[in-house]
């Protein structure tokens, strides 16, 4: 842990991250998942675990009536069928009309070519938020050729440059994920050093992360919370929950059924004791 990562006791995100969540339990928000095929299942176990509503409405002429009745929007760029490309533009436009906010996922973007004039045209759209690794992160601020497929293949401090970039740009919170998660809207920073390596190690531990963050933007919509609040206490939870299904775990099979059961158990308590997090306004 860096020695600038503060317990969480001297700052204010814990109590906000449990405040969201106990809103999110109390009033599950409806999130519209467009992600790739290869983690539905898991996205919206992770959903429900949280206490979240998923729905995964994917089809033309039908996602965009329902982005505008949902509480928070993921569009995940995995498996970005000719289907699913125009469903996500479609939705992206219905949750413009009603004012529901919406993360972009720009998964695997930089050389491949189809993902990332899609990641480019929606993120003219001004997502509320943008969740990628570092490597994403860098190719969609033009910075970069991408990693190697998903992975990322530059650090987090590197992509701090083009996360603020792209913020100022797309008036959106950008979260950074890796070892020690950074999530901006241009002037507040906010660096989060929980989380596992095990999340790597198990098919959608970041995806569903996306997800999650839809989710808490939706809460936060409800209890007029801030999005960069909202998406850093995501990460937040997400990376303490990891921090405890890991330590339950034999390995990548156990840890994602502990992780389920770490998200619906998780208390405020928790997240304050395990809480590494560093907030700086520029």
């Amino acid at each position: 842990m860096s020695d600038r990562l503060r317990p969480q006791s001297e700052s204010t995100l814990a109590a906000s991250a449990t405040e969201l969540l106990s809103v999110l339990r109390e009033k599950p928000p409806l999130t519209h998942c467009i992600t790739n095929s290869v983690v539905t299942g898991f996205t919206a176990n992770v959903l429900l675990a949280l206490g979240a509503a998923p729905a995964m409405v994917d089809i033309v002429g039908e996602s965009g009536l329902f982005a505008g009745v949902a509480s928070g929007l993921l569009i995940n760029l995995g498996t970005p069928t000719p289907e699913q490309r125009a469903a996500s533009l479609e939705a992206v436009a219905g949750a413009a009309t009603a004012g529901t906010p919406w993360v972009l996922d720009p998964v695997a973007i930089g050389a491949l070519p189809v993902r990332t004039a899609l990641a480019h045209e929606l993120a003219a759209s001004r997502p509320t938020a943008i969740r990628g690794n570092a490597s994403e992160i860098l190719a969609l601020a033009g910075l970069s050729a991408g990693g190697r497929g998903v992975d990322a293949t530059d650090s987090t401090d590197a992509a701090e440059d083009a996360a603020l970039a792209l913020a100022t740009r797309h008036g959106s919170v950008v979260a950074v994920s890796g070892p020690v998660d950074l999530i901006t809207d241009g002037v507040r920073v906010v660096r989060i050093a929980n989380g596992h390596e095990m999340l790597t190690r198990v098919t959608g531990g970041g995806c569903a992360l996306g997800a999650v963050m839809a989710a808490f933007l939706g809460s936060a919509r409800e209890s007029r919370t801030d999005p960069l609040t909202a998406v850093a206490s995501a990460s937040l939870i997400y990376t303490v929950v990891a921090e405890h299904a890991a330590a339950r775990a034999a390995g990548p099979g156990s840890f994602a059924v502990a992780l389920l059961d770490a998200l619906a158990a998780v208390t405020s308590e928790q997240v304050a004791a395990a809480a590494r997090v560093e907030e700086r306004t520029l």
